[in-house]
Parts: structure tokens; sequence; C-alpha cells
């Protein structure tokens, strides 16, 4: 009884000095708080003019865009009057006719209004799995539809400061309409991840072709270097920078025709502990410009080195370091850059395609950079590769300075090169790919390696595939 007593005499003390502290606090508001009071009524006012002014811009636009859609519905309604009337149909066809296809508006209308979700969609095979999450074969419920969904963790975003880049690639792919790059469908997103719906390629990517065929003849490469060169112009067109042009982001379609894809989906390799001076040649232990390799590795053949690149090759695409090997020397070191970067890729890409490994290949990443820094000392062509005198030409002329750079005047400075005479830059897209991926159907994913859905580990490189050289 007298524990309950003390506890209630407690509690009542509580009280009082809450009431004593709610007078003071009323008395203040009363006197001396006015300048306060009214500050934070200016600042409220301001917030919710502010508020006030967004809603009223949203809703006017709103209403702005449904106006738009009721005229363009109603100008295609009159547009297919006329041509029925024109095409001496009935008037109980023209009026079944007219029925459905409103019927049909309405519908797509409605499906405009719907809020996309995962759960929208019935998930498939994974075909892709990086830092930044995954990439599946989906299919979508309602119309049975497939694409490629991407799944991309939001705090590894934020993490790698990568939450703008990933914008500029969804309004790049939403801008641009090209038979060059891989066309995004629509986005969305929950509390933990970002979902891109994108076209589905089965042909897979181009570092499972050449993992599969080891070295490219100079005319099979020279089919897919030239729809890379117009892939890279579609996009520069626009004023957009790729920065990570690499086997990994060339997609096949069906017919075996290249797409560029992973646009500001780059992983850059940290360089955050490296200085400048851990590039310069000259008055340090780099100067003969090979201390920074082990001495096995200079001693390699190029079928030893390409076997070393292979079996390397899969394990540094999909960590969360990547590999830098496509990367331009202007971009390692942070100096400011431009479109010729992309054009350096090209040039990567051109040597591995050719040669069988990237042209600055090392150990390890870091090599790799000071090697790509210092490409004057090791951009070296191995004698048993014998390249075409052209080919040679438009190496080098990829992989050198910025000023030098060729297509820093545009893609047709590329173009006109001597090694690709006879290319019909204008019905390239039209012809036969150099080789056709195997497609059974719709869902078909044998062209893409095999992912273990409950193992991180990186799937092992395979140079058997269902591919064929058009005869």
């Amino acid at each position: 009884m007298d524990s309950a007593r003390n506890w209630l005499s407690k509690l009542q003390q509580k009280d009082k000095v809450r009431a004593l502290r709610r007078n003071e606090e009323t008395s203040n508001v009363e006197g001396g708080g006015n300048d306060e009071a009214n500050t934070d009524e200016e600042a409220l006012s301001k917030i919710t003019k502010q508020k006030a002014a967004a809603a009223k811009q949203y809703i006017e636009n709103h209403y702005r865009e449904q106006m738009k859609n009721l005229q363009e519905r109603r100008e295609r309604r009159i547009i297919l009057e006329q041509k029925l009337a024109e095409a001496d149909v009935s008037e109980e066809d023209q009026t079944n006719l007219l029925k459905y296809l409103e019927k049909k508006e309405t519908e797509y209308m409605r499906r405009q209004r719907h809020k996309m979700g995962v759960d929208d969609f019935e998930l498939l095979t994974m075909i892709g799995k990086g830092a930044f999450g995954e990439v599946r074969v989906c299919r979508e419920k309602t119309t049975g539809q497939v694409y490629a969904m991407k799944k991309l963790k939001k705090s590894e975003m934020l993490r790698r400061g990568q939450v703008e880049h990933v914008k500029a690639e969804r309004n790049l792919l939403a801008e641009v309409d090209s038979n060059c790059i891989v066309k995004l469908y629509c986005s969305f997103q929950d509390e933990d991840f970002l979902y891109l719906i994108m076209e589905y390629l089965p042909g897979g990517d181009m570092m499972t072709l050449l993992m599969r065929k080891d070295i490219l003849t100079e005319d099979e490469a020279r089919f897919y270097v030239a729809e890379t060169v117009l892939a890279i112009e579609s996009i520069h067109k626009h004023n957009y920078i790729h920065r990570d042009i690499k086997p990994d982001n060339l997609l096949l379609d069906r017919h075996g025709h290249l797409r560029l894809s992973d646009f500001g989906l780059c992983k850059p390799l940290d360089c955050s502990t490296i200085q400048e001076s851990d590039f310069i040649v000259g008055g340090n232990s780099n100067e003969s410009g090979e201390s920074d390799e082990r001495p096995a590795a200079l001693k390699r053949t190029q079928q030893e080195q390409l076997e070393h690149w292979q079996k390397n090759r899969r394990t540094l695409a999909y960590s969360t370091v990547g590999t830098p090997d496509y990367i331009a020397p202007e971009v390692l070191l942070k100096k400011g850059y431009a479109m010729e970067c992309d054009w350096w890729s090209l040039g990567a890409i051109m040597f591995e395609m050719l040669i069988g490994y990237p042209p600055f290949y090392s150990d390890d990443p870091m090599s790799t950079c000071r090697k790509i820094v210092n490409w004057k000392t090791h951009l070296k062509f191995p004698e048993e590769a014998k390249l075409s005198a052209e080919a040679t030409d438009l190496i080098s002329k990829l992989l050198c300075d910025v000023s030098h750079r060729l297509g820093s005047k545009g893609a047709g400075e590329i173009k006109e090169h001597p090694w690709f005479q006879g290319v019909d830059w204008d019905r390239i897209y039209e012809m036969e790919a150099a080789f056709i991926p195997e497609v059974n159907d719709e869902l078909d994913t044998q062209n893409f390696e095999k992912f273990d859905e409950s193992d991180d580990q990186c799937p092992r490189p395979s140079k058997s595939g269902p591919w064929r050289k058009p005869s």
C-alpha cells in the first residue's frame, strides 16, 4: 500500500513540473517569443507556397497531357473514318471496326494508368549477375511478352555514387530510338531495388562469343566493329558518352546483330588509393615500362597469354572491381574526358577480337591501369597474329593520345578508314551477321552463361556453344 502511495506521489510531482513548464512556454510565446513565432510563420508560409506551386504545376501538366491525348485520339478516329469511307467499307463493318479499335485504345489507356511493379512479371532464368544486382528473363503476366529485367540495388548505387548515371541511362534509352541500342520499355522501383524492363536479346553477348571463338578473322571482326561504330555514333549524336564500352555490353539479337547496352552502369576501378605519381613513367622503377609486370608474364607467347586471359576473364567481369582493360587513359587519370574515350574502348575491343586478349592485359587490375596510362611503352602487336597493315593502323589510331585519336571529329573519320573498305554502312543491319546464334524459342537462354541461383560464384567459361557461321 505504501509503495502505491509513493508511486502516486511521484506521478503527481511530475504532473506539477510539466504544468509549470507549459506555463513558462506560454508566457514566452506571449511575450518575447513573438519574433520567433513570426519567423516560423514566414518560413512555413514560404514552404507552403512552394508546395502549392509544385502541386499547381503538376496538375496543369497532368491535364495538359490528358487533353493532348484526347485530341490525338479524336484525330486518329477522324483519319480512320476517312480511310474507311474511301475504301468503300459497309456501314456495319465500319461500326464494328471503330468499336473494336475504340476498345483497344481504352485498354491501352487503362494500362497506361496502371502502376507497374515486380508482381506484374513472372521471373524466369537469371542471365547476368554483377555488383549492382542481376538480370533475368521475365514474362509479363498480362500480355505474355518476354523481357529482360535488370534489378539494381539502391543501396549499392548510392554507395558508389551511381544514381545520376542510372538516371542518365534511363533517360537516354527512353529518348533514343535506334536499332543499334537496347530498347527500354519501362522502369519502376520498390523500397530496395530499381527495375529496368528491357528488350530481351537471346543471342548472348560479345564476351561469350569471344570466349567461344578465341580469335575472329578480320572479316568477322570488321562486321562487329562496324556495328559497334554505328552504336557509339547513335549515342554521341545525343551528346552522351558511354564510358564503359566493353564486350560484356555488346549484346546480340537472335539474328546475330549487335546492340549496345548498359549506359551509365559502369563499374569503375577504385583508384582512390592511387596517386598520380603511380602512373608517371620516368624517374622511378617503372621507367623501363616493364617492372609493373611479373617476369613470367613477359615471357608468355600469344597463345599462353590468351589462355591466361580466358581463365580470368569471367571472374573479372562479374567481380565488384570489374575489368579496366577497355578504359581510356584520360578517364583513369580523372583529368576530364569527352566522347573520344569511347573510341579508345573500340580500339581495345578490336585488338581483342583479332589477337585474343586486350592490349594492356596484366595479372592484376592495377598493373593494367598503369599499362594503359603508359600505353606508348606497352602497346605491342604480337608477330604471330599476322594482322594486316590496315588493321594495325586503325588500332594504333584509336589507342593513342586524345589529340590524335581517330573519331575526335566524329564517327565519319573512322568509317573512312581503309580497313572498312567495302562496308555498306547504310545496310549493314539488313545483312546476314558474321555469326548466327541458335535460338529455339523466345525464352531460350542457351547463349548466356549459366548462373547458380544459390551461389554467388562466377560461372566457368565454356568454349562450346550453339553458334554457327553463315555459309
